[in-house]
């Protein structure tokens, strides 16, 4: 299983193992050894394309005797563009996702082999699988993508316990998109946006939690939308709001950790980042991303936010969490971005208080409005926009992590090393992440997923070092 892209498409990825576990497969030790490779694609610019098409090539030379499946989002975009690459056997679009391991067992040479068992559909999915079966398969049962605008509901494989993922399960409560940001392709290949139910939510958080994970994180395409297409919320004239969905987590779950992933700009409610500050049982972690620091360039890219809008909701939530790691997404070279633009981002950025960057060089993705507009940046520019910005994030990460040296942080056991493995550390050190997002090496050789309270000593290399106060 390879995947590629967001938190949401890492999800997607750990559902499909589940799926491929129920049909009696297990896990190869590398792609160069399966009968079966998954790849799950990103599309979100040509750069993932083309990271896709090249992994999809190095297993097919490595293997040429596997069978390839690629799901995802570029599947879903360019079905026909995926399966003209050599060694693919079947290309299953966001549209059958869902359906990959019944798709497998039916189709797959391997598996009809080995005579794996069937595996029922869920409820949903049956209900689902007459129309999608009868109007999905094309090129002789290559291709199963289908108009994901189709699509009404949520249908999520359920959680299982995937093989090394001792620690910070990532569950996907919300797909799809209704914004149309004009340079985004997503909306397009994720659909309308879709909600996981509340039970099923918590259902799913309650399995994690009797399974042994004392994190959990929750993603979705657009999260901060969650529950707006769920029915009105318990007799009250609204249906449910991301707020709700949080709280119940806390009431109704025994969760220790709760991490949000990404959440736009205006999902970032009063109510919302009181009930973060308020709660010891949400990590202290915030992203939200910006894109630009112009307001003309906002309102280019379709943005439904302004600069002062973003800058209110970052002081807002630094003034509530002092220690919290607080993110942005930035996207550079967008069309029409200029000189003084591009300076309005680096100065917006360099005010915040920001403690990290995702910095991206814009892609034009065909069928977006911005990849028809004028004023195409050059790629020089682009990529000189991008250094200074990364340069400029480093910077600012690196002032946030040593602000806890001399100080106690709480942190989750990831993993250990032996010395040599970990520069940071001159004897056995654990791997570990605070509640705020910062890269601890811990003294000492702890098992995975518990929490920690340690004394910071250091920053080395981008990576704290610190010792164990408490466990």
């Amino acid at each position: 299983m390879q995947n590629f892209g967001c938190r949401a498409t890492q999800a997607d990825g750990t559902a499909i193992e589940g799926q491929l576990a129920d049909l009696g497969l297990e896990r190869a030790p590398s792609s160069a050894t399966a009968d079966v490779v998954v790849v799950n694609t990103c599309t979100v610019t040509a750069a993932a394309d083309q990271d896709a098409r090249a992994a999809i090539r190095r297993i097919h030379r490595a293997n040429p005797h596997c069978e390839i499946l690629v799901t995802g989002c570029y599947a879903q975009r360019a079905p026909e563009e995926v399966a003209a690459l050599p060694g693919v056997a079947r290309v299953i679009g966001n549209s059958h996702k869902h359906l990959l391991g019944e798709i497998a067992a039916a189709h797959s040479v391997v598996l009809a082999e080995r005579q794996a068992a069937f595996v029922p559909l869920s409820a949903l999915a049956a209900r689902n699988r007459e129309v999608e079966f009868a109007t999905a398969p094309q090129d002789s049962q290559r291709l199963f993508v289908s108009d994901i605008f189709a699509h009404t509901e949520l249908l999520a494989a359920p959680v299982f316990e995937a093989q090394g993922e001792r620690t910070r399960p990532n569950l996907k409560v919300q797909d799809g998109c209704d914004n149309r940001c004009s340079f985004c392709i997503i909306p397009s290949v994720r659909g309308h946006s879709r909600s996981l139910s509340l039970e099923e939510t918590l259902r799913q958080i309650n399995k994690l939690v009797e399974a042994g994970y004392r994190e959990v994180v929750i993603s979705g395409i657009n999260l901060g939308r969650w529950g707006r297409d769920l029915p009105v919320w318990g007799g009250r004239p609204r249906p449910p709001e991301f707020e709700d969905l949080v709280r119940s987590i806390l009431d109704m779950t025994a969760l220790q950790k709760l991490r949000l992933s990404s959440i736009e700009p205006m999902d970032w409610s009063d109510e919302l980042i009181e009930l973060m500050a308020r709660s010891s049982r949400i990590a202290r972690h915030a992203h939200v991303p910006m894109q630009s620091g112009s307001d003309r360039v906002l309102r280019l890219m379709h943005r439904k936010y302004r600069p002062w809008h973003y800058c209110e909701k970052i002081e807002k939530i630094r003034a509530a969490m002092p220690e919290a790691a607080i993110g942005a997404d930035v996207m550079v070279g967008f069309p029409g971005e200029g000189d003084a633009d591009f300076e309005a981002t680096r100065r917006l950025i360099e005010d915040l208080p920001l403690t990290y960057l995702h910095v991206f060089t814009y892609s034009a993705r065909p069928g977006t409005p911005a990849a028809a507009m004028n004023g195409q940046v050059p790629e020089r520019i682009a990529h000189e926009r991008s250094r200074v910005l990364r340069e400029l994030g480093s910077r600012k990460k690196t002032v946030f992590m040593r602000s806890f040296i001399g100080r106690e942080v709480e942190a989750i056991t990831l993993s250990s090393s032996r010395a040599g493995d970990d520069v940071s550390c001159a004897a056995v050190c654990s791997e570990a992440l605070t509640d705020n997002y910062l890269k601890l090496s811990l003294r000492g050789d702890f098992e995975a997923n518990r929490w920690i309270a340690a004394r910071v000593e250091d920053l080395r290399e981008g990576v704290l070092l610190g010792t164990a106060v408490r466990f």
